[in-house]
């Protein structure tokens, strides 16, 4: 019996652990999850610290280097060749230059662009995670509406097969809710495909599993208006487009270093130490042949002539041009996206309104039809309700609430765009604190 038990315990712990977890996630843990596990984060970041390390290359120019070598050959034939020394230790450094200086303010813009970039690309992953969270969530109330108007027209279905069998309907009409019928499940299957779309898409999003993923309703801060654009007022633009800017500032003062390089002293530091070696027979060629040699000195040099490096000034300004008229561009079309979008919500409101009164107007016709049929029309000569018509009246509604969570679902896609642009985003995610946590159960 003992061994019996054991073994039907083991097998309960390995059905346990075969039943797949079911994971329902916030929509705040949703993003954090996504903006640490993204791949295009995690390219943004390396792009800002490889900017951080070209302004530390660039200091350290100031800094002097220390290079040891070696030079050891058999003795000569004849007079001696080459480098006599055992080995030697060299070093040099920037002491001054006009257009390094340039280069120092340039790099420093390109860590602003670098940073900038990485905060566009975020808000570009959170906003991508949040509308698939969102649209996760309409595919739930979908599939439940799916499977209501689904039941809804297959007893329609039967019903109208056995008025028909009592001789009291038509085959258009068993055709027609054959039609409806199928029609539904058609509908299912597609909204099944876009449901289960959505979730591999946010799975990818924060690295867990698809399988089992859901999403927590309550965690979705309610939406608001962000502030009308008020004319007159400098509005705020977007990481992308100061990123744009901080590339064109940065190109800008490498064509000003570059414009400085001609008639500009520059100051170099070089120091050398060698111990020479006596078997390359110097010494029999020098009267005061010596094995420790140093030299310490400063260079001043002053371009004077360098047609090659004018014409990689005039490249280097006319690059800058076109980063910053491309920095404009960039931030009309912002600008004008923004204003577009403020419309586009505006009008999908209006219609989200419309759809959720149409649908409310659907449920008030179906509870009058239900209390006609429970107690009668009262009217012996008027058309009286049926089953039939109870079934095409919940089918409409279902049909009604699904346009409904459509035209939501459109109008919080553009409130979404507009809360980024608005630089917004950030703030509604993290507005609330219900349930921002992952829940782990086992069915």
């Amino acid at each position: 019996m003992t061994r019996l038990l054991r073994l039907l315990l083991a097998c309960s712990v390995f059905v346990c652990a075969m039943t797949p977890a079911l994971a329902q996630i916030s929509l705040s843990t949703a993003v954090d999850l996504a903006l640490k596990s993204n791949p295009k984060v995690k390219a943004a970041k390396a792009d800002l610290d490889k900017a951080q390390a070209a302004v530390q290359e660039l200091r350290d120019a100031y800094i002097p280097n220390v290079v040891f070598g070696i030079g050891i050959g058999p003795t000569p034939y004849g007079f001696p060749l080459g480098t006599p020394s055992l080995f030697n230790l060299t070093s040099q450094s920037l002491v001054f230059s006009f257009a390094q200086r340039d280069y120092l303010r340039s790099a420093h813009a390109a860590v602003d662009a670098a940073a900038l970039t990485l905060t566009d690309i975020s808000q570009a992953v959170a906003e991508d995670t949040v509308l698939t969270f969102i649209a996760l969530d309409r595919d739930t109330q979908r599939q439940a509406a799916l499977n209501d108007e689904t039941g809804f027209s297959g007893r329609l279905v039967s019903i109208v097969q056995d008025r028909l069998d009592a001789g009291q309907d038509t085959a258009l009409n068993l055709t027609t809710a054959r039609l409806t019928n199928a029609q539904i499940r058609l509908a299912k299957l597609r909204a099944d495909d876009e449901t289960a779309a959505d979730q591999t898409h946010l799975a990818q999003l924060i690295g867990l599993p698809a399988q089992g993923l859901s999403v927590t309703s309550s965690s979705i801060p309610p939406f608001i208006a962000p502030e009308p654009d008020r004319p007159g007022l400098q509005q705020a633009s977007s990481p992308a487009v100061e990123s744009a800017y901080a590339v064109a500032r940065s190109k800008r003062e490498i064509a000003f270093g570059d414009a400085r390089y001609i008639l500009r002293p520059q100051i170099s530091f070089a120091g050398q130490y060698s111990r020479f070696a006596e078997f390359n027979n110097y010494q029999d060629y020098y009267l005061h042949f010596q094995q420790n040699n140093a030299a310490v000195g400063v260079q001043i040099s002053v371009p004077l002539f360098d047609e090659a490096r004018r014409a990689k000034a005039r490249q280097s300004n006319a690059d800058a041009a076109h980063s910053e008229h491309e920095a404009d561009a960039a931030r009309d079309q912002f600008f004008e996206s923004r204003l577009r979008t403020r419309h586009t919500m505006a009008e999908l409101a209006v219609r989200a309104e419309v759809a959720t009164l149409d649908q409310q107007l659907a449920q008030q016709q179906l509870d009058i039809l239900l209390v006609q049929l429970k107690a009668g029309t009262g009217n012996s000569s008027g058309a009286q309700m049926s089953p039939k018509d109870e079934q095409a009246s919940r089918i409409a509604e279902r049909d009604k609430f699904l346009s409904v969570l459509d035209a939501n679902f459109q109008m919080r896609q553009a409130q979404i765009n507009l809360l980024r642009q608005t630089g917004e985003l950030d703030a509604w995610i993290r507005s609330t604190a219900t349930s921002d946590s992952l829940t782990v159960s086992k069915p």
